[in-house]
């Protein structure tokens, strides 16, 4: 039986090949005048039942047609608030309803985290006194107002 004279050179060729190709494949290192990705964001549990919240709460002013209130808003549970959302309702001097606006953040609302909403009214005559209700996918929220955060 002959053999071919060239399938050992064959065997060496291939098996360079398959380990340059398997050396390509490491991941290179950062150079070090740069630096490394950042870590990926971790998972924070949202909260189930009653949610608690600082508010700082600007004047209502009128804009053009609308009454605009913001509000500065910091999450100060332990978890994140999922879906908060505020109802605002504008009543006249006999306190019947006139007139109202619904906001949502539909991010999760992170522990620690201020975010800043602004609910626009429609400006009706005899809307006098206005009144807010918090709320999130899970519960209620217990605002507690404040002049600063601290």
């Amino acid at each position: 039986m002959t053999r071919s004279p060239f399938a050992p050179a064959l065997a060496v060729l291939l098996t360079a090949a398959a380990a340059s190709a398997a050396i390509a494949q490491t991941p290179a290192s950062s150079p070090p005048g740069q630096a490394a990705a950042p870590a990926r964001a971790k998972w924070v549990a949202p909260v189930k039942g009653v949610a608690e919240v600082e508010i700082i709460k600007t004047d209502s002013k009128r804009v053009g047609k609308d009454l605009v209130t913001n509000f500065k808003i910091k999450n100060m549970t332990t978890g994140a608030i999922a879906l908060f959302r505020i109802d605002e309702y504008w009543y006249d001097g006999g306190r019947k309803l006139v007139t109202g606006d619904t906001q949502r953040y539909g991010k999760p609302f992170l522990p620690g985290e201020v975010i800043e909403i602004m609910t626009s009214s429609p400006a009706k005559p005899g809307a006098a006194i206005s009144q807010w209700k918090f709320s999130h996918a899970n519960g209620d929220v217990k605002p507690k107002m404040v002049k600063k955060f601290d």
